[in-house]
């Protein structure tokens, strides 16, 4: 039986490529019939090749999970942006590409990226995810997320309630 070599690591400027990829293949999918069609296609527009390489250079950490030298996905993290919330850490996003999806590589993905928060000194973590992306907010209620926080994304006037699940 062959080894199969999973890695999570910091993203470089090299993985910028197929980053861009993960992001437009993962919203494609997530956020369909979601987010209207113009504002997500301006968003994956806007995040091509070279916004990735300038974000593997900070100020968020950008991890990437490297399978057998493919990038199967990627988590954004840092400091918590909602000032009202006490948790420290922050995921910004976490995606994997559709055919690495249901195999326990977001579970990987998810537990690497909350430890490295967890080392870095952060108390508690949050993540916001879209009310209706069942994936979503299934993965985060199944991995120990409790519900604390709401709000509303503004989508070129399409208004969306997102969910602010929060961890200890």
């Amino acid at each position: 039986m062959k080894t199969v070599s999973i890695d999570v690591r910091r993203a470089t400027t090299g993985d910028a490529r197929e980053v861009s990829e993960v992001h437009r293949l993962a919203w494609q999918q997530a956020y369909a019939g979601l987010i209207p069609h113009k504002p997500l296609t301006e968003m994956l527009e806007r995040r091509g090749e070279a916004w990735w390489r300038r974000a593997a250079k900070g100020p968020a950490t950008l991890l990437v999970l490297d399978v057998e030298g493919t990038i199967a996905g990627y988590a954004t993290m840092g400091l918590n942006r909602a000032r009202a919330l006490p948790q420290e850490g922050e995921i910004y996003e976490i995606y994997l590409r559709p055919e690495f999806q249901g195999i326990g590589l977001g579970r990987r993905l998810f537990g690497e990226t909350r430890r490295l928060l967890k080392s870095l000194g952060c108390s508690g973590l949050v993540v916001w995810c879209l009310e209706d992306s069942e994936h979503a907010t299934r993965f985060f209620r199944r991995h120990g997320g409790l519900e604390l926080a709401e709000g509303i994304e503004d989508f070129a006037g399409a208004e969306l309630r997102k969910i602010g699940f929060v961890w200890p």
